[in-house]
């Protein structure tokens, strides 16, 4: 198929790799020329602009940082027309960004009164599953819209879960995202409490995992340095998933929870922290590293 894809940061730029991988007809847009040119040397078309990226594309897919960049490049800024006015030839739109439920659901009504079809399918993985191709899809917008999508992001992604209506994708994301950072907040609190009592962090984790307080954080993505090969935490909390997007993610989940009067205590606390270690100077770190947030003062 001939897809565009706008949007090529950390996990925009391996998932095109995929889609190139599994055959297809990519044509990349990003505004860091790097970005575009990596993605040329594996095969990938490039796009002056992401008008020009979608021009004759069947599929137009994007991932980007947040709501506001996903509002401007679909339905514009004032005095400039949206990518949604040049798509007349009717692809199918496919938003993989996070974002909150109410802006899906905006640029979703516009597509649709446009006459395109769009899904919101935020996705769940991190980088090490961009890589992979073994992505979680979570898709939200009508049923012949997610099964026309099925194929393309079977080339991306190993589950493909259909949520709902457009919105329900981003409600679903925002939820796991909000235990994620419950989770990890937990893991780094645990291990600190430990090591400060003179335990081995791995050895620690090893009796954790084996144990009830195992979960994915601690299994699979271990944020004390060293105690796993290949974890951002051991490559000094470079790439991955980066603090400020947890922080953001936890934001959304917060003001989802304010709309539904629903109650988010542990939620708000996670948010609390990854709001402390961003503000801290470490937003551009992997999320992981809220471990340093319990290792204050010990120099590192």
């Amino acid at each position: 198929m001939k897809i565009a894809f706008i949007g090529l940061g950390n996990m925009g730029a391996p998932m095109a790799a995929n889609l190139l991988q599994a055959g297809h007809d990519v044509c990349v847009f990003d505004l860091v020329e790097a970005a575009m040119a990596d993605l040329e040397g594996q095969g990938a078309r490039r796009g002056e602009s992401a008008e020009a990226a979608c021009r004759d594309a069947e599929v137009v897919i994007s991932m980007l940082p947040a709501g506001t960049h996903v509002r401007s490049l679909y339905l514009g800024r004032e005095g400039q027309a949206g990518l949604l006015d040049a798509l007349g030839h009717r692809p199918l739109i496919i938003d993989a960004s996070t974002i909150s439920p109410d802006d899906a659901r905006t640029v979703g009504v516009a597509a649709t009164e446009r006459g395109l079809t769009y899904l919101d399918a935020p996705v769940s993985g991190g980088v090490g599953g961009a890589k992979a191709g073994s992505l979680t899809f979570i898709v939200g917008g009508d049923a012949q819209g997610f099964d026309q999508a099925r194929p393309v992001l079977e080339g991306m992604g190993k589950n493909i879960f259909h949520a709902g209506e457009i919105g329900a994708g981003q409600v679903a994301k925002i939820c796991n995202n909000m235990l994620l950072g419950i989770l990890m907040s937990g893991t780094a609190e645990a291990l600190s409490l430990g090591v400060k009592n003179g335990l081995d962090p791995a050895v620690l984790s090893e009796i954790m995992k084996q144990s009830s307080g195992g979960n994915w954080a601690l299994n699979v993505y271990n944020p004390w340095p060293g105690v796993m090969e290949g974890s951002a935490a051991s490559r000094d909390y470079q790439g991955g998933f980066l603090t400020d997007l947890m922080a953001k993610d936890l934001g959304l989940a917060w003001e989802l929870a304010l709309k539904a009067r629903a109650s988010v205590p542990m939620g708000s606390q996670a948010r609390n922290l990854f709001a402390l270690h961003s503000a801290q100077g470490h937003g551009g770190l992997d999320f992981s590293s809220i471990q340093q947030l319990y290792r204050a003062g010990e120099g590192q």
